[in-house]
C-alpha cells in the first residue's frame, strides 16, 4: 500500500557572532524513524567545516517555520532542509507605486505654470507700450539682469547650505552647449522674424514640440505612446488654429523666401535641443549626486550666464538685425535706459515705466523658474504643453479691455475651435496607459 503525504522542513540558523552565515540546502533519503538521526548527523558534520572560532551547532536558536512531508513509498523519501539567516527576505517585496505626492507636486506645478505663463505674455505685451521704441533694450536687460540676479540668488543658497559643493561641481560644458544652443535660437529667431510676417511667427514655432518629441527621444533615449503623439499633435494644431483666426493663411507666406520659414524652424530647434539638455543635466545630477536633486538656480545660473556671454559675442549681429547699427548701439542703450526709468523731460510715451516693464522682468523670471521646477520633476515635453495652453489663454485676456490697451477685440469661431483642439489634446496625451502585467 503506498502512502503519500507531504513534508517540507524549514528552520533558520541564527548566530550572534555570524548573522551572515548560510546553511546551504540539503536533500537525503529517510527511512521512516530514521529520519530525526540523519538531520542531526548533517548539522552535527557541517558544523565541523565551520571555522574553529565559530559557534557550535548547539548555539544556533533554530526556528522551525512549516512542515509538509512527501512520502510516496516506503523506502525512497525525500526531505528537503533549508536553512538561511534572519537577514534573508521570504518573499520579494511588490515593486513601489507611483507616489500620489509626486503627481499632486506636477499638478500644483502645472497650475502655476501656467498661469505664470499667461501673466507673463500678457505683461510683455503691455510692457511694450511704454518700451515700444525699446524692445532690444528690454531684451537684453532681461538677458543680462538675469545672470546678476540668479547668481546672487545661487550665492546666497550656497552660504545656507542649500546648494552643495558637488552640485557647483557638475560639469559645465552641458551649460555651455544649453548658452550656445540659446543664443543661436535667439539669433536666428531675430533673423527670421524680421522677414516673416506677424502671424506666421506664433504657428511656425509651434515646431518646437515637435523637435523636443524628436531630440528626446534621439539624446534620452525617450519613447511615446502613440497617445502621447497624436496628443502632442493635436495641440501643436490646435494652437496653429487659434493663433491664425481671421488671418488668410492662404497668403500668409506669400512672397517670402522659403529660408526665412526654416530658420524660424531651427531656431525652435535650438531652443528645444537647449531644454532638452537641461533635462539630461537634472538625470545624470541626480546620479552624480546619489539621489539628490540638482538645485534649480545651478542650472538657471550657469545656463543664463553662458547664454548672455554669446549673446554678447553676437550682439553686433543682433542690433543690426533690429535696425540698429552697432555704432549707435550705446546712445540707443541710454536713450531706452531713460525711458525705462522714466526720468526727465526727454522721455515722451513712456508712461507707466518703471512699473509695468519691471512687473513684467519680475514675472518672467518667476515663469521661467516655475518651468525649470516643472521639468525637473516631470519632462520638458510636459512643460512645453503647458506653455503651449497659455497661448490661447493669453489671446483671450488680450481681446479684453485691459490698462495702456483699453481696445478690446472679437475673437472668431476658429479661435474657439482652435482651443478645444488643443484641449483634447492634453487630455489625450495625459491618458492613463494600461499597464501590463508580467506572469
Amino acid at each position: 500500500m503506498v502512502m503519500g503525504f507531504p513534508i517540507t522542513s524549514s528552520f533558520h540558523a541564527i548566530s550572534s557572532q555570524h548573522p551572515l552565515l548560510h546553511l546551504h540546502s540539503y536533500k537525503y533519503n529517510l527511512n521512516g524513524s530514521n529520519s530525526h538521526s540523519l538531520i542531526s548527523m548533517s548539522l552535527h558534520r557541517y558544523s565541523h567545516h565551520l571555522p574553529s572560532r565559530a559557534p557550535s551547532i548547539n548555539n544556533f536558536n533554530l526556528t522551525h517555520k512549516n512542515t509538509n512531508i512527501i512520502r510516496n513509498s516506503p523506502r525512497n523519501s525525500n526531505l528537503t532542509v533549508r536553512a538561511s539567516t534572519n537577514n534573508t527576505p521570504q518573499s520579494p517585496s511588490p515593486s513601489p507605486s507611483p507616489s500620489s505626492p509626486n503627481r499632486q507636486l506636477i499638478i500644483i506645478s502645472s497650475v502655476v505654470t501656467v498661469a505664470l505663463a499667461v501673466a507673463n505674455r500678457v505683461l510683455y505685451k503691455l510692457a511694450l507700450v511704454p518700451m515700444k521704441q525699446y524692445p532690444f533694450f528690454l531684451a537684453q536687460l532681461t538677458t543680462f539682469g538675469y545672470v546678476v540676479i540668479y547668481f546672487s540668488i545661487l550665492y546666497t543658497r550656497y552660504r545656507m547650505g542649500i546648494v552643495s559643493d558637488g552640485m557647483i561641481g557638475v560639469p559645465k560644458s552641458r551649460f555651455m552647449a544649453i548658452g550656445i544652443l540659446g543664443a543661436l535660437g535667439v539669433a536666428s529667431g531675430m533673423a527670421s522674424a524680421a522677414m516673416l510676417p506677424g502671424p506666421a511667427i506664433p504657428i511656425l514655432n509651434q515646431t518646437f514640440l515637435v523637435w523636443q518629441l524628436v531630440l528626446s527621444a534621439v539624446l534620452l533615449g525617450k519613447k511615446y505612446s502613440l497617445n502621447q503623439i497624436a496628443g502632442c499633435l493635436l495641440v501643436a494644431t490646435g494652437v496653429v488654429l487659434a493663433v491664425s483666426s481671421g488671418s488668410n493663411a492662404g497668403q500668409m507666406l506669400s512672397g517670402v523666401e522659403f529660408v526665412w520659414p526654416a530658420i524660424m524652424i531651427a531656431s525652435c530647434a535650438f531652443q528645444a535641443g537647449a531644454s532638452i539638455i537641461k533635462e539630461f543635466v537634472f538625470v545624470d545630477a541626480k546620479k552624480r549626486l546619489k539621489g539628490k536633486s540638482l538645485d534649480i538656480f545651478v542650472v538657471n545660473s550657469f545656463g543664463s550666464g553662458f547664454q548672455a556671454l554669446f549673446v554678447l559675442l553676437f550682439l553686433p549681429l543682433l542690433s543690426n538685425l533690429k535696425g540698429i547699427p552697432f555704432a549707435e548701439l550705446p546712445s540707443y542703450l541710454r536713450s531706452g535706459a531713460g525711458c525705462f526709468l522714466n526720468m526727465g523731460k526727454n522721455t515722451p510715451g513712456c508712461d507707466g515705466a518703471p512699473l509695468i516693464p519691471l512687473l513684467y522682468i519680475t514675472t518672467n523670471m518667476a515663469f521661467n523658474i516655475s518651468v525649470l521646477s516643472l521639468l525637473k520633476i516631470s519632462s520638458a515635453v510636459v512643460a512645453s504643453l503647458l506653455v503651449m495652453l497659455s497661448v490661447p489663454l493669453s489671446i483671450y485676456v488680450l481681446s479684453l479691455p485691459l490698462p495702456y490697451l483699453p481696445d478690446g477685440a472679437s475673437l472668431s469661431s476658429f479661435f474657439l475651435f482652435g482651443s478645444l483642439i488643443l484641449v483634447l489634446g492634453l487630455i489625450i496625451y495625459n491618458m492613463p496607459q494600461p499597464v501590463k502585467q508580467s506572469s
